[in-house]
């Protein structure tokens, strides 16, 4: 099977290269480097130019799955130029996409897109499936709801479509966690506002598992992206800290004071949704890391 995945270099990207190799897949890559284009039998290289609108259309030659994973961080500041990028890296690259496969013959009859559990309200108490109708009244929201809108329009090219909401991806090296775990090893960590918002997370090997899953078995539909067992900023915090060996010394950060320094985007901390793994799980998804203490024993 032959894959093209969009934003390959990423976090997520650069695991399901490594996954669908080891699976003996081949990759396709869409890059805007010349510099980064590689050409080997199972790992092949093309340029796009998504702001031109311009893309090799060789990519999908003999592609069977497309896996859109490109798109602005979330974690930079929301200026009012920014949030339109946050929108353009994923949805108008969708576009991009959706004209090359109009446009050139292909065999290509799989779309997944990753997506976000941000698209839930924040609750303390719902546990929210796929099945809910619910949409966070913010910009978040409305970026989840527009991306996968974007995403379903590839139905109508008779592709099955496939979205992943995906929730905080946890890594050794890069993401969330090394910010969580900075301040707890020096002494200085501490629960953020309440400490009671949920923090739906997931194993970086899971994601991207996950991932090949929904690849191999031509799974459509919407799936949440996400660990069994969320757990509360403040269970988050502690258990960081057991796995350091150290001890949460400090009273939770005020959630003004996180607003002052951050603005909106302190909703990032602040706000979160307990979210179900069922479907995949029913799907025949098997994590290898369902609680927090497992995965931080395994990346710390």
């Amino acid at each position: 099977m032959t894959v093209l995945i969009t934003g390959a270099t990423g976090l997520i990207g650069t695991q399901l290269t490594a996954d669908l190799h080891q699976a003996g897949h081949k990759v396709h890559f869409l890059t805007t480097r010349s510099a980064a284009l590689k050409q080997e039998d199972n790992h092949r290289g093309f340029l796009w130019n998504p702001d031109k609108q311009e893309i090799d259309p060789g990519c999908i030659e003999g592609v069977d799955t497309i896996v859109h994973l490109v798109g602005a961080p979330i974690s930079e500041p929301w200026t009012k130029a920014y949030r339109q990028e946050i929108l353009d890296s994923r949805i108008q690259t969708m576009r991009l996409l959706e004209d090359t496969l109009k446009n050139n013959p292909h065999k290509v009859n799989h779309f997944i897109s990753a997506s976000g559990i941000s698209i839930y309200p924040h609750s303390l108490t719902a546990n929210y499936k796929e099945s809910d109708a619910a949409v966070a009244d913010n910009f978040l929201g409305e970026v989840v709801v527009k991306w996968e809108a974007a995403a379903d329009r590839l139905e109508a090219l008779g592709i099955k479509v496939a979205k992943l909401r995906t929730a905080v991806v946890l890594d050794a090296d890069q993401g969330a966690l090394p910010q969580i775990v900075k301040p707890v090893k020096l002494g200085v960590g501490a629960a953020l506002g309440s400490g009671d918002q949920w923090f739906s997370w997931i194993h970086l090997k899971d994601i991207s598992g996950i991932y090949l899953h929904l690849i191999q078995y031509g799974l459509s539909g919407v799936y949440n992206g996400v660990a069994p067992k969320p757990v509360t900023n403040k269970e988050l915090t502690y258990a960081v800290a057991e796995s350091l060996g150290k001890k949460i010394i400090l009273p939770a950060v005020p959630g003004f004071v996180l607003k002052i320094a951050m603005g909106e985007r302190a909703n990032l901390v602040l706000e979160g949704q307990q979210v179900s793994s069922e479907k995949i799980e029913k799907a025949g998804y098997t994590f290898a890391y369902s609680d927090i203490a497992t995965a931080l024993s395994n990346l710390l």
